[in-house]
């Protein structure tokens, strides 16, 4: 199981590309602020060199853990120790691997599991956050729906692009 850096790296502008859109005032941009409580003055505040560099680290970071949701071959890789070249590895994992090593590796299938991620993950924990947080369930639902569409679009080019 070889590691695609340029796919992971692509990936991982994807939540700042979305952000961008998702957040913009013509989209949900003046719906969020209103319900997150956030104005003008506090988003002026902010480092944003500091922001967005943290944010696309981060990025990086979900990006190479999400192929771990979107790539079934690397359960298999893990199962062997984590080196397929390693000495003494069994034939039974390279025949496994010759069989159906580049099955589900599509957009589609990396597309899919990305959006159950979203629904699975980011809805129990946003939405219990934005609950004890007192958040309005338009501000939970504008942050899901921006999570589960950015994980779907990172699953579709971590798993599809080979």
């Amino acid at each position: 199981m070889e590691f695609n850096f340029l796919a992971i790296l692509v990936a991982a502008v994807v939540p700042m590309v979305l952000g961008f859109i998702w957040y913009n005032p013509k989209l949900f941009g003046t719906v969020w602020m209103r319900e997150s409580g956030m104005t003008e003055e506090k988003m002026k505040g902010g480092n944003m060199a500091v922001i967005f560099g943290v944010s696309f680290l981060l990025a990086l970071v979900l990006a190479f853990f999400t192929q771990f949701l979107v790539i079934h071959q690397t359960g298999v890789v893990s199962l062997i120790g984590g080196d397929p070249t390693a000495e003494g590895v069994s034939p039974t994992y390279q025949a496994f691997m010759d069989v159906y090593g580049g099955d589900f590796r599509t957009f589609k299938h990396g597309a899919l599991h990305g959006f159950l991620a979203g629904v699975f993950f980011v809805l129990p924990v946003m939405g219990t956050n934005g609950l004890f947080e007192r958040k309005s369930g338009k501000h939970i639902f504008i942050n899901v729906g921006y999570w589960t569409l950015t994980l779907t679009i990172m699953g579709a080019i971590v798993c599809g692009w080979r």
